[in-house]
């Protein structure tokens, strides 16, 4: 019996081996060296033309388009048994934070004709690089200005003016993703106490929005409202559907870059690499050019074929270099702030620029009841080297609070010194 059992034993060997080959190819044959797995959080009109056009180049290949926005996204990279091929899309903080843990293989890219930097902006870092980049600026209604009998804004400043009251609409940076860098450039490229100090103007003027980016462009182009400040890329969208919308960017402005990487766990990697080869190729940066896309090629050469009318980032010269890291470090700060001083205390905030307006257009500019009391409504819970110094980290919500209540003290008691009680 027990030699019996042997033989078996002995016997099934081979089987085992068979039956674990046999596994071994079916697995190969069912693994598609054709499929590249690109996770993005673009739309479908943006991915479309590079899906077309990419195909059509390298027909071995099929893309299998994986939607996924920021937060998504980070959540998704760590189930290590989903593997992605390409991260494609305009998410700066997860690219740092998948460049930080190693999460991308190095780019085999021809860099000819790619730049580092656009006017000291860094284009790539690391094992990820940018595709295109968007900039900050105004979208505006020309008609509906003209309408209203506005001069056409050009500038940040432009938009302070009591004219412009209720007709402008400003992101809340908490709320709004695209919103952070564009309050921050504002305080990088004015300085600390006059950015903050710009923005509370413009706010008086403003509704604020929160959840929702293509709110901007949909009161501005049904003239509800006149101007908004916005990332370029909604407005050239609004405007490729129709809508009566101009795009202009300030002196002062800052761009803000969508990247692509192959992921170190890439199950095909050289579909994967041929793909982002492709996205930066002269024929991939002309598709931005599309009218569904409008977007900015970070190819300088390409834009010798740009359309008529068509901003070129590399020919204009900002009053500033944007850095993106600085803004990105404090960012959770400087979104707080934005809530103490201009989100949880709007309707105070207005109530104290009134006043102040008020009494410097009986008073006159310099009377000391107006200067006592612009003093007190521009004073900051918080300078920036503290702000820097505190970066990054979590903050709670007491201290939040905190500066919630002191900048409405401070509003409240700006408006009753500029009425003279």
């Amino acid at each position: 019996m027990a030699r019996s059992l042997t033989i078996k034993a002995a016997l099934s060997w081979p089987i085992q081996i068979l039956i674990i080959w046999l596994i071994l190819v079916s697995q190969v044959s069912w693994a598609d060296t054709t499929k590249v797995i690109v996770m993005t959080s673009y739309p479908q009109e943006v991915v479309s033309p590079f899906e077309a056009a990419f195909e059509k180049q390298y027909p071995q290949y099929k893309l299998e388009i994986l939607w996924r926005q920021s937060r998504d996204a980070m959540a998704y990279f760590k189930d290590a048994s989903q593997p992605v091929d390409v991260y494609w899309t305009p998410a700066q903080r997860n690219f740092a934070q998948l460049e930080k843990i190693q999460a991308f293989q190095p780019l085999h890219l021809t860099l000819d004709g790619l730049p580092a930097s656009i006017n000291g902006f860094p284009l790539r870092e690391g094992n990820y690089i940018a595709t295109e980049i968007a900039g900050y600026g105004l979208a505006i209604n020309p008609q509906g200005i003209t309408a209203a009998g506005l001069p056409v804004p050009h500038d940040w400043h432009d938009l302070t003016h009591p004219a412009w009251r209720g007709k402008v609409a400003l992101p809340v940076p908490s709320k709004v993703g695209y919103a952070p860098p564009l309050i921050d450039i504002l305080l990088q490229g004015y300085g600390w106490q006059a950015g903050w100090n710009l923005l509370q103007e413009i706010a008086a003027n403003s509704e604020l929005v929160g959840m929702g980016s293509t709110f901007i462009t949909d009161d501005i182009a049904t003239g509800r409202l006149l101007a908004g400040l916005t990332i370029d890329f909604f407005t050239a969208s609004a405007i490729a559907n129709g809508a009566p919308l101009q795009f202009l960017y300030p002196e002062v402005t800052g761009y803000s870059p969508a990247h692509i990487a192959v992921m170190k766990q890439a199950a095909n990697q050289e579909g994967a690499q041929a793909f982002t080869s492709f996205v930066l190729s002269a024929q991939g940066q002309h598709l931005l050019f599309h009218p569904d896309i409008r977007k900015l090629p970070v190819r300088p050469s390409v834009y010798t074929d740009q359309p008529a009318g068509y901003f070129n980032p590399f020919a204009n010269n900002p009053a500033f270099t944007y850095d993106t890291k600085r803004g990105l470090a404090r960012q959770e700060i400087t979104n707080a702030l934005f809530d103490a001083i201009i989100t949880e205390n709007l309707a105070s905030l207005k109530q104290a620029i009134a006043a102040i307006q008020s009494a410097s257009n009986t008073l006159g500019e310099n009377a000391p009841q107006v200067l006592q009391a612009k003093k007190l409504l521009q004073s900051l819970p918080m300078d920036e080297a503290t702000a820097d110094s505190k970066a990054p980290r979590t903050l709670d919500t007491t201290e939040t609070a905190q500066w919630q209540k002191i900048m409405h003290d401070r509003y409240q008691a700006a408006t009753r010194i500029a009425a003279g009680l």
